[in-house]
């Protein structure tokens, strides 16, 4: 897809087809006005016999207009009190899926800017990029049928900006389309199979990864290295699986040489049953998707290589299954992670911020600016959040107030959940320095407070995104949130 802003009237602009916005009201905006004019009122007299009402979502393509664009493609923007980004969103990516059902290969936008003022150009056209890139994606299945053709859409032009505005928007809209590739790497990573995206095969996507972009450095440890590196509480998670972990570590230096690098720290289990605490069945096939926390740092990484950032970047992934064997972890069982701090587990398959603590324990390594894990890590969240915002805890309120804010400019949200010395208290346990549970009394909170015991001293922020990575149902597939916040987070840190 190649994406172009322009500046100047939309009526001059020379393209297969013009988006324009109707308000429920059936009134034009002020850009669809000045179109309705060159057209000699084509668009009020359609709007009077009242084919086409203005509902958010709606769209109607009139053909052959005359005018320099062959046709014009309304789209229902409803209220116009209510007109802000959200109903934005809706009505771009309503006329982009019309458009893509269509043979139209380029089209220009011109949609009313929403209300409120807290929208910059740049960021809609950043957005306007994204949202192309999301409904140009097609899911990987592994169907046998043949698949269909691809969409002629080539060209997208997004406007009118003023012209001392342009060379912002052209960044922005980079970045866009950046973050749309890195989404639909996310995606499809997310979105295969168990007995397909194993360990090894997220290793090597990862490795794929760095050798596509310049100063993209991917290294994979085994299991035998990641003995010696004494993570005892990841290899309990693993030790159950006949699929041999791996723990990979990717480094992009875009900013300056000794300048301390944020870190990034994913969820990687490719599968979870469970283990011996073995879920229900019902959607356990969704536990596929207990590894978005991986595929989203393998993608941050990408994205801050391809768009050259200048901030120096690590990420770091623990991947492996969780299984039940007669070799795999029992509740009750102690083991010792990486920091030397000794684990009961009482519930196999809180997993996640097992495999968690010896990555975020490995990260002092690199005396991080920050550190930041992201993980599909309690059901307790979606319970809390639903999936409409990523839960957000951290040690650092400065940290946390940029990843909200990031989260608020990308459209890709996240709430702040309190995190206090009580919650860690309740991890206590008899037999070791703590539990890896501790009930069902805020889950999300306490499963973070256990991470908290291994980024004291660090400025740390948690991600659980087990409401928000993927959804469910007949629409079944990744979201590639928190992506959009992570890379408008990095983004930001490397303008600073």
């Amino acid at each position: 897809m190649r994406y172009e802003a322009y500046s100047g009237s939309p009526v001059t602009q020379r393209a297969d087809c013009m988006v324009v916005g109707v308000f429920d009201n059936q009134t034009l905006g002020e850009l669809g006005s000045e179109l309705d004019r060159a057209l000699r009122g084509t668009l009020t007299r359609l709007l009077k016999r009242g084919d086409f009402s203005g509902k958010p979502g709606e769209t109607l393509l009139l053909p052959e207009t005359g005018n320099r664009t062959r046709s014009v493609l309304l789209v229902g923007l409803g209220s116009r009190t209510a007109y802000q980004r959200r109903a934005w969103r809706k009505a771009f990516s309503a006329a982009l899926a019309a458009l893509l059902r269509t043979r139209l290969v380029s089209a220009a936008f011109a949609l009313e800017r929403p209300l409120g003022g807290h929208f910059s150009e740049a960021e809609l056209a950043r957005a306007s990029a994204e949202l192309c890139g999301s409904a140009l994606y097609r899911i990987n299945d592994l169907k046998s049928a043949r698949k269909p053709r691809d969409p002629a859409l080539a060209t997208v032009r997004i406007g009118p900006f003023r012209s001392g505005d342009l060379p912002a928007v052209r960044r922005a809209l980079a970045e866009g389309a950046g973050l749309a590739d890195s989404s639909a790497l996310l995606k499809d990573l997310a979105n295969l199979p168990g007995n397909v995206c194993t360990p090894r095969y997220l290793a090597n996507a990862a490795l794929a990864a760095g050798r596509a972009q310049r100063g993209l450095r991917v290294k994979v440890f085994n299991e035998a290295q990641i003995r010696r590196l004494k993570m005892g509480a990841f290899l309990a998670v693993t030790q159950g699986s006949a699929e041999p972990p791996r723990f990979i570590v990717m480094e992009y230096r875009g900013g300056k040489a000794g300048a301390a690098p944020v870190v990034l720290v994913g969820k990687g289990i490719t599968f979870d049953t469970g283990g011996i605490s073995l879920k229900d069945p019902g959607a356990m096939d969704e536990m596929k998707y207990d590894m978005c926390g991986a595929a989203t740092v393998i993608a941050a990484l990408q994205f801050a290589a391809a768009q050259k950032l200048r901030l120096n970047v690590v990420g770091l992934v623990p991947t492996c299954e969780n299984m039940p064997s007669s070799r795999a972890v029992k509740p009750g069982d102690i083991v010792a992670s990486a920091s030397g701090q000794t684990v009961e587990i009482l519930n196999t398959d809180a997993e996640g911020r097992l495999i968690l603590c010896d990555a975020l324990h490995y990260a002092r390594r690199f005396k991080p600016a920050c550190v930041i894990d992201i993980a599909t890590l309690t059901g307790a969240c979606l319970i809390a959040l639903g999936r409409i915002h990523t839960g957000l805890l951290a040690n650092d309120q400065k940290l946390a107030d940029e990843l909200l804010a990031a989260g608020n400019a990308s459209d890709d949200r996240a709430w702040q959940l309190p995190l206090t010395e009580e919650h860690g208290e309740m991890l206590r346990s008899n037999f070791a320095d703590m539990a890896n549970v501790a009930g069902r009394e805020a889950g999300t909170i306490t499963a973070a407070a256990f991470l908290g015991k291994y980024t004291q001293g660090m400025s740390w922020a948690h991600l659980d995104i087990a409401g928000t990575a993927w959804v469910s149902g007949s629409a079944k597939s990744a979201t590639a949130r928190p992506l959009p916040m992570l890379t408008e987070f990095l983004s930001r840190r490397a303008r600073a």
